[in-house]
């Protein structure tokens, strides 16, 4: 790996450090103090509007001329609307539950020493995402509640939205007497990115979040530990008792409510005796809403016979994470069979059946390893928000700390207090 620019390296552990003390200010606020703030902050967005939409407005200019997807242009949008949302997602938080200071488990013991496990913040937590700026302010609000100082580090494409939108939460916080440096932008090329992944010792946390090409990135160059956010390619599986009408409105539904997401369906699987009603209905549905379908041979028969477009599925079809209107499908003989093509394709996010034989189901709740499993549902629904959680800082793939859509308490550790009366150990 090339040296790593020194200028950077001190950029980075100038911002650390200054995260670091404005993290010691948070982690002794009550929970009160941290609603206030939060819902202050929420406010200063909902005032700045304007300006943060202007903002917006340079970059997506920018997008457009470098011919970014429409997908991506999507995700990189924010209307007045979708502000007020963003600033929605900071009162959410400052609704729900402080996870600092719970205890976990505790125990008196034998000797009289009390014993209790309790969650407090990680400290500073660094973020590297791309182009979707909402990121900015979730991560900030969340770890604002959760007592962390929090560095960012936004993809280029969104530069001027999310140094429009830490600016406001920067200014807010200065103006509740609370440190600005409890969220940083850092800005610059590649080697502050590669100083931040480095910087173990002054930042206790990484979280990635975006495409398989950043995740990798992050996961394989950082020396500071890393809650690896993963790439979403989730399967819809039809199963031979599924009702069809259900499962229409899911598979659609999951397809194409918002195609650039990580919870969209990117794979759909038939069962083969349902085939045939099933697939004139949903690949017709899906073609109307503009979805371009990848079809095995079985479902490419389907599709010429409803004379819907299609194009044959590739092997790399079925790993591909289109964020974008496209879909593959297969027709499986058997649930065995499709929870083997999630075994080899899926990315071990979300997974959905559609079924009414509730043998079926918790074969494949027990059986297919992702970090959400949802029968009867729309694979849409694995969301922070959706949960009951308010705004989320990612959807974890991995099996250590956190799996699945993290949000406050994913965001602390625990220490052990003991309280004794003398006690020494024999």
């Amino acid at each position: 790996m090339a040296e790593i620019d020194p200028a950077a390296v001190a950029q980075v552990a100038e911002a650390a450090r200054a995260a670091r003390t404005a993290s010691r200010r948070l982690a002794l606020l009550s929970r009160a103090d941290k609603d206030a703030a939060l819902r202050a902050l929420a406010d200063d967005l909902d005032a700045a509007t304007d300006r943060i939409v202007a903002a917006n407005a340079e970059d997506l200019g920018r997008g457009r001329e470098s011919g970014m997807a429409q997908g991506l242009l999507d995700r990189l949008a924010l209307t007045p609307e979708r502000v007020a949302d963003v600033a929605q997602a900071l009162r959410d938080v400052a609704a729900l539950p402080d996870p600092v200071g719970e205890v976990v488990r505790g125990s008196t013991l034998a000797n009289g020493l009390q014993i209790r496990q309790v969650r407090v913040p990680m400290g500073v937590v660094g973020m590297v995402y791309e182009a979707r700026p909402n990121v900015t302010v979730d991560a900030a609000g969340l770890g604002l509640k959760s007592g962390n100082a929090v560095i960012l580090r936004g993809g280029s494409a969104a530069a001027s939205t999310n140094r429009a939108l830490v600016d406001v939460l920067r200014e807010g916080l200065v103006a509740q007497g609370l440190p600005a440096e409890s969220v940083t932008l850092l800005e610059g090329g590649r080697d502050a990115v590669r100083a931040l992944l480095t910087a173990r010792g002054l930042v206790d946390l990484i979280i990635p979040r975006g495409g398989a090409g950043l995740i990798q990135t992050v996961v394989t160059e950082s020396t500071v530990p890393v809650i690896e956010t993963g790439v979403g390619n989730c399967h819809v599986y039809v199963d031979a008792a599924a009702d069809l009408d259900k499962a229409l409105a899911i598979a659609v539904n999951a397809k194409t409510h918002r195609p650039s997401v990580c919870n969209a369906a990117e794979s759909l699987l038939v069962h083969q005796s349902v085939a045939a009603d099933f697939l004139p209905k949903v690949l017709a549905e899906l073609s109307r809403a503009g979805v371009v379908l990848h079809t095995d041979d079985a479902s490419g028969a389907a599709a010429e016979s409803a004379g819907v477009p299609h194009e044959a599925a590739t092997d790399e079809d079925w790993g591909t994470e289109y964020l974008a209107l496209e879909m593959s499908v297969r027709v499986v003989p058997d649930l065995d069979t499709a929870m083997e093509h999630i075994r080899v394709y899926g990315s071990g996010h979300t997974e959905a059946i559609v079924t009414e034989d509730r043998g079926a189901a918790r074969r494949f709740t027990s059986e297919v390893d992702a970090a959400v499993v949802m029968v009867n549902a729309s694979t849409r629904f694995t969301d922070g928000g959706e949960f009951g959680f308010g705004a989320e800082i990612g959807i974890s793939t991995q099996k250590l700390h956190a799996r699945g859509p993290m949000a406050l308490p994913e965001l602390t550790t625990t220490k052990w207090v003991v309280e004794g009366d003398g006690q020494v150990r024999g």
